[in-house]
């Protein structure tokens, strides 16, 4: 997969370098749209206006840009590379599918394992199966979920000179799970109404959306070592869990805030609904 993108990125860089923006209008430029347009290139055909008139669904709605997008000028030498770059694609698509299908069977005997961490939200079935394989079903061999954190290079670093407390960075650990974990967290910040979003949203805004990823990353590993330590199902907290969890703190926060305004704050309690 890491092929396929790299291979999709240097077909931007040739359609680039004919002054072809298509990836600035169309989102996926190999969709069937896209394609459609490339195969146009590579045939030979220059007119903007025809190729754009290969657009089908919503990227119909943008004619005007797509005809601007596509004018620029291919030579022989670029059609004869994304040729080849659409040939390779395709062949990596073919062995990635592959790929996926012996991996479907190979965990087949976890299934249900997966199926219970494919329940954490930003988690999918490709990220579950990495989990799997990566720290297995028994978690008797983690005394505690922080040792598989730690294990996993998911926690922070512990650097301590002279009484004084220095760089925090994750230590080294597993570059397959860490990079799952982390697309998982990108993935849960972007969810709707989760525990795991309403983390990422909080910590993303103070230390930045990386150090927000690490963090999350870290939970939904902890969340993984649970669920298959106690084969259980995943029950998300809300997105409210971390308003519900102190009340009075975040109304003294908030309070605080607004008088920082300048302004006068008074606290009248709604009654309780009949």
């Amino acid at each position: 997969m890491r092929e396929r993108s790299a291979e999709v990125n240097r077909l931007q860089k040739t359609l680039e370098g004919a002054n072809i923006k298509l990836a600035s209008v169309a989102t996926d430029i190999l969709g069937t749209s896209g394609r459609q347009m490339l195969a146009g290139l590579v045939a030979g055909s220059s007119d903007a206006a025809e190729l754009a008139d290969l657009a089908r669904g919503r990227l119909r709605e943008k004619l005007p840009q797509l005809e601007r997008a596509l004018t620029g000028r291919v030579a022989a030498h670029q059609r004869f590379l994304v040729a080849r770059q659409l040939a390779h694609i395709d062949f990596l698509d073919e062995a990635i599918a592959q790929v996926s299908t012996e991996i479907a069977e190979r965990v087949r005997p976890c299934e249900a394992a997966v199926e219970r961490l494919d329940g954490i939200p930003g988690v999918g079935r490709a990220t579950a199966e990495v989990l799997v394989a990566e720290i297995g079903l028994d978690m008797g061999r983690f005394p505690t979920a922080a040792h598989l954190a730690s294990w996993a290079g998911m926690c922070p670093g512990n650097h301590e000179s002279a009484g004084k407390r220095h760089s925090g960075k994750t230590r080294q650990g597993d570059p397959w799970l860490r990079a799952a974990l982390i697309e998982a967290a990108h993935a849960a910040g972007h969810t709707k109404h989760t525990y795991l979003r309403a983390q990422y949203q909080r910590l993303a805004a103070r230390r930045g959306k990386k150090k927000a990823a690490v963090a999350v990353g870290h939970s939904i590993l902890i969340i993984a070592y649970h669920l298959l330590h106690h084969a259980c199902p995943y029950v998300d907290l809300g997105e409210t869990y971390f308003e519900q969890r102190d009340p009075a703190a975040l109304q003294r926060r908030l309070v605080h805030r607004l008088q920082n305004l300048g302004l006068r704050v008074t606290i009248d309690p709604l009654e309780p609904a009949a």
